[in-house]
């Protein structure tokens, strides 16, 4: 019997003793998970949040060590991406967690926008670390010997971009056809090599279309001005004029196939007015009349007849029509005055009383008289902007006041015109201005309700 009781004690301390087991383990895992303290936007200037995986740390949906964290992308990725000789592999920071335990997660999001997610980033706000590291994603180039350079394949390749793609976060196409372009001399203004690929980019800017200002491949720049030679044997020119005569813009419609062949024309008076038409469509005519302000409807019956009329050698008139008055709406940035605006610009958010918290950039837009407008696709100058800004007074912008920890003075930001883009009117165009922190009362709250606040696109955020 005692024996019996023994192993009976035994038994149940052995039980227990798993039971004790079982709490403290299920306590551990419930404390396992870290908590975030802070997770913020970073406000420093764009291009200094270009960073790129060390392939030490997987990218997570939230903070790593937080409950709910999915993994977005492995660690094996991740270091693929760090040895990657894509500039699609870089990454934008933009946001900043903090966690309890005193670690620092990054919200980054890959060039291409197929890998978004937090990364270890060390143990300060300070200094990228742990899982990515600071990134130069392009290194100045040597300048050309020649600087006046064209189109060499005026079409839809080898276009100006805002940046190199890939090597800003949403890098765009500043035009997506040259042909336009194609007899414009283009200034070689700055030099580019982006770091993985090794491809060359120039920056250029053309006096007369200057909507096309921007970064171009190398290869695809020539320093040898295109012929312009008219063939009588294979070509119509065309003339495009409003309806009282006045001619907008010329063009030629080249290597027309006879009627009824598919072989280019090798006469002059060969008729061509099938593949006169077919050639002059919409798309032709919006390309060949961009700045201008005026556009061009095949379909008009009069444009009809003089394209299936065309000879090769002729001279034809397309009859265009003036487009409407439109606003241009404009987003205004905050900038370090950078020469190269695409790389160091943050959008300005738009204060709203009573739904926007005040900080150094929640800016005040007032309401004006009249917005900034002109003809539809007409081209307006850097200029032509300024001084809209200027007159409307939004050439000086200011936040209300904020607080600062620490300190019982009133604060505001007042931002100073310092360049605006060229554009076309109807479409969204921007605005640069430099920022300088004031103490005392600002000069503005809440917009005035008179006029229009609909110049501005920003939001806030």
């Amino acid at each position: 019997m005692q024996k019996s009781l023994k192993n009976s004690l035994y038994l149940g301390l052995a039980v227990l003793s798993l039971g004790a087991v079982t709490v403290v383990s299920t306590t551990a895992n419930a404390a396992s998970y870290a908590k975030v303290t802070s997770d913020v936007t970073l406000k420093t200037a764009a291009e200094s949040r270009n960073v790129e995986a060390t392939g030490t740390n997987a990218l997570y949906s939230k903070p790593g060590t937080v409950k709910g964290a999915k993994r977005v992308a492995s660690k094996t990725t991740m270091k693929k991406m760090a040895n990657s000789k894509k500039s699609a592999d870089y990454f934008r920071a933009y946001r900043v967690a903090k966690t309890n335990r005193g670690t620092v997660y990054y919200k980054v999001v890959s060039m291409d926008g197929k890998y978004r997610g937090y990364v270890y980033g060390g143990r300060s706000v300070k200094a990228f670390a742990g899982g990515i590291k600071k990134a130069a994603t392009t290194k100045t180039a040597t300048m050309p010997s020649t600087t006046t350079m064209y189109f060499k394949t005026p079409g839809k390749s080898n276009v100006s971009w805002t940046a190199p793609n890939n090597t800003q976060y949403k890098a765009s196409k500043v035009v997506k056809d040259t042909t336009t372009y194609a007899n414009d001399a283009l200034i070689v203004t700055n030099a580019e090599r982006k770091t993985r690929e090794g491809s060359l980019y120039y920056y250029v800017t053309d006096a007369t279309h200057p909507e096309a200002n921007g970064w171009v491949y190398a290869k695809g720049l020539t320093t040898t001005k295109p012929t312009t030679d008219f063939n009588d044997k294979t070509d119509v020119k065309v003339n495009l004029k409003t309806a009282d005569g006045v001619v907008v813009k010329t063009a030629v419609l080249s290597n027309l196939a006879a009627n009824g062949g598919s072989t280019v024309s090798t006469a002059t008076g060969t008729a061509v007015g099938t593949a006169a038409t077919t050639k002059a469509d919409n798309a032709w005519g919006k390309t060949v009349l961009a700045g201008t302000g005026y556009s061009y409807a095949r379909s008009d019956s009069g444009n009809l007849a003089a394209l299936a009329a065309a000879k090769t050698g002729d001279t034809i008139t397309l009859t265009v029509t003036k487009n409407a008055l439109s606003d241009t709406p404009i987003t205004f940035y905050a900038t370090t005055n950078s020469s190269d605006l695409s790389k160091a610009a943050t959008e300005l958010k738009a204060y709203k009383e009573g739904t926007t918290t005040p900080a150094s950039d929640t800016v005040v837009f007032p309401a004006v008289s009249a917005t900034f407008s002109g003809t539809k696709d007409a081209s307006f100058t850097a200029g032509d902007l300024v001084a809209y800004l200027t007159t409307s007074k939004l050439n000086v912008l200011d936040t209300p006041n904020y607080n600062k920890a620490g300190s019982s003075d009133k604060y505001y930001t007042e931002y100073t015109l310092v360049s605006a883009l060229p554009g076309t009117y109807g479409t969204t165009t921007k605005a640069f201005y430099v920022a300088s922190e004031k103490t005392g009362n600002s000069p503005v709250s809440a917009p005035v309700v008179s006029g229009t606040t609909g110049y501005y696109t920003n939001t806030s955020k």
